[in-house]
């Protein structure tokens, strides 16, 4: 065990941070009815959406597609 150990699943960090937010999802070009958005928020805030998640054992991006779901029903008249 001398060699060195690779470690699976950890991405290196992108060159450009600019260019990959604003780069597609690979996966959402697959399903054309999704898209990245991105916001900025303070960093305590960040810090409440990440407990609230942690105590309602889902992700921060499920937790908040459930609340853009149920602010923003589907409105069959919205829909090109």
């Amino acid at each position: 065990m001398t060699g060195r150990r690779t470690l699976l699943g950890f991405a290196s960090r992108p060159a450009d941070p600019e260019r990959w937010v604003k780069a597609p999802d690979k996966s959402a070009i697959t399903n054309r009815f999704t898209a990245r958005l991105t916001i900025d928020v303070t960093p305590a805030l960040r810090a409440q959406l990440k407990v609230a998640a942690f105590q309602r054992d889902i992700t921060v991006a499920d937790m908040l597609r459930a609340l853009l779901a149920r602010e923003f029903p589907d409105n069959p008249r919205d829909t090109p």
